[in-house]
């Protein structure tokens, strides 16, 4: 996901993408347990998508 796209989202759907994403690398972290994980770098662009919508919604706070 771009960052270019998490700037566009409103504060409820930044809010949505943050527990899709968190819920996501949960399931990852449990394939990863278990040995079904498929492709390992997944996580680490989940953990990524995280940190820019957290960024994004920290920025928002601050300019309101």
């Amino acid at each position: 996901m771009k960052a270019k796209e998490i700037r566009e989202m409103s504060g409820n759907e930044l809010v949505q993408k943050l527990a899709d994403l968190k819920g996501e690398l949960f399931n990852l972290r449990f394939q990863l347990a278990t040995g079904q994980l498929d492709n390992p770098m997944r996580i680490n662009l989940v953990r990524k998508d995280i940190a820019r919508v957290k960024t994004v919604i920290r920025a928002n706070e601050l300019n309101a």
